[in-house]
């Protein structure tokens, strides 16, 4: 049987171009690649696999004789375009938070939960948050050894996590602060130096950190927040898992970081911990603080795993572990996973 026909929607965008050099990079499982885009990219020339593909404007008709689709594109767009897409018998791979929570549409981490793939009533499968992402791949092999009741997580998320424009918003203010050892040492000289270019944030990021990512929802939490919550329930098919988080944005270019408390069923030691994350997969341990190694977005950047270390037993309750994780947004948390989802799928098709 012929490879399967693959649709790359929002080919263009920053996630977009990750998701171009890891098909470019890993086993090719693909026939025809088909990039697609709004009408204002539509006729640019992008690499994929060596060759060189002209993107196409989004519409019905682009999806005709394709297998499968990995949608990265906002929210109110996949709302749109997916189901337009499944209606022509394409398989949906989507990266935005349309789908997630739909109870008809698999949320799904491939090394936590690839079975979930095989049920997509709507012929939907969407992709979990980035921050969920880093933090789930870590936690899902200690859920599995000690049986998971309880998470109390403080992010640490990276300006592209906001796009192209929290990035070039994030350089830009570093070139207003830079060179200034005045500036944060006084009440308002480092909103004074930035002024009035935020960018997606709410305040200032260089020199600062932002406790708030995403939009506002009911009762003082931020979207982001209850993304953790929601999504680390459905992933690990926990519908009543306690989970507190706070989202904090920190000026770091690429890769978010998350420190995790979390209390199990069981009784749980470092070690322990240390020996079912060392074997898991997408997984790398660094943890030697005597030798000043963490796990830290500018290492983590550019790599496919979640990193992890500080690991210790909470002080207080010998069923509680603390640990730091930190990941590349842009690729186990955007492309990547939309990549293997679409692996997944592809081998059925077989």
């Amino acid at each position: 049987m012929a490879q399967p026909t693959l649709a790359v929607v929002g080919a263009t965008g920053s996630v977009g171009t990750v998701m171009l050099e890891l098909l470019s990079s890993r086993r090719n499982v693909w026939g025809e690649i088909r990039l697609l885009a709004t009408a204002r990219s539509a006729g640019k020339e992008l690499s994929c696999r060596g060759e060189q593909l002209t993107v196409r404007e989004l519409t019905p008709e682009a999806f005709d004789g394709v297998d499968v689709a990995m949608f990265d594109v906002p929210d109110d767009v996949s709302r749109e375009w997916a189901p337009i897409a499944a209606a022509r018998g394409v398989t949906v791979v989507d990266n935005s938070a349309a789908f997630r929570m739909d109870a008809d549409v698999p949320l799904v981490v491939p090394e936590v939960n690839k079975e979930a793939v095989r049920d997509r009533p709507r012929n939907i499968v969407s992709n979990a948050n980035c921050t969920v992402m880093a933090m789930i791949m870590a936690i899902a092999p200690l859920h599995r050894e000690y049986g998971l009741r309880e998470l109390v997580l403080a992010s640490y998320q990276a300006a592209s996590g906001a796009g192209q424009i929290g990035v070039d918003t994030l350089h830009d203010q570093l070139s207003k602060v830079a060179g200034d050892r005045s500036l944060g040492s006084r009440p308002g000289n480092v909103r004074q130096a930035v002024g009035d270019d935020l960018g997606p944030f709410p305040a200032p990021l260089a020199l600062n950190v932002v406790p708030w990512s995403g939009v506002q929802e009911p009762l003082g939490w931020s979207s982001e927040e209850l993304k953790l919550r929601n999504e680390s329930r459905k992933i690990l098919g926990l519908p009543a898992l306690k989970v507190s988080a706070t989202c904090v944005r920190v000026p770091v270019v690429t890769g978010h970081s998350i420190a995790v408390h979390a209390v199990f069923g069981s009784e749980v030691d470092a070690d322990g911990a240390r020996q079912a994350l060392r074997g898991a997969p997408g997984v790398i341990l660094v943890d030697d603080p005597e030798a000043g190694e963490f796990p830290m977005p500018i290492d983590a950047v550019g790599t496919d795993p979640s990193w992890v270390g500080r690991i210790r037993r909470a002080m207080d309750d010998p069923r509680a572990l603390d640990l730091f994780v930190t990941g590349d947004n842009m690729r186990k948390g955007a492309a990547l996973n939309t990549v293997q989802i679409a692996e997944l799928i592809a081998a059925e098709m077989k």
